[in-house]
């Protein structure tokens, strides 16, 4: 993961609001995260155009955070290891 920040990557986390297919007056929520490049999110991209070219439920709308490169306070080195 820290290789992917490096190189400009940051975790995005897309919360995607649909209709439901068989009800469509129901919205329903899915949650994507993967590591992705603001502010174009190509990934994030490619995963909403095979959601609307291959599932039913038509999207509504679409909601992106993302963390910032990760600092040296947030990362740190274990003491121990313990196994059973």
């Amino acid at each position: 993961a820290m290789e992917m920040q490096l190189a400009g990557y940051r975790l995005a986390t897309a919360e995607i609001t649909y209709h439901m297919p068989d009800f469509p007056a129901l919205l329903q929520t899915f949650v994507w995260q993967h590591y992705d490049i603001a502010p174009d999110f190509p990934r994030l991209r490619r995963f909403l155009d095979y959601w609307r070219e291959n599932l039913d439920g038509e999207l509504h709308s679409v909601k992106v955070g993302r963390s910032e490169l990760s600092r040296p306070g947030e990362i740190r080195a274990a003491k121990a290891l313990y196994l059973h």
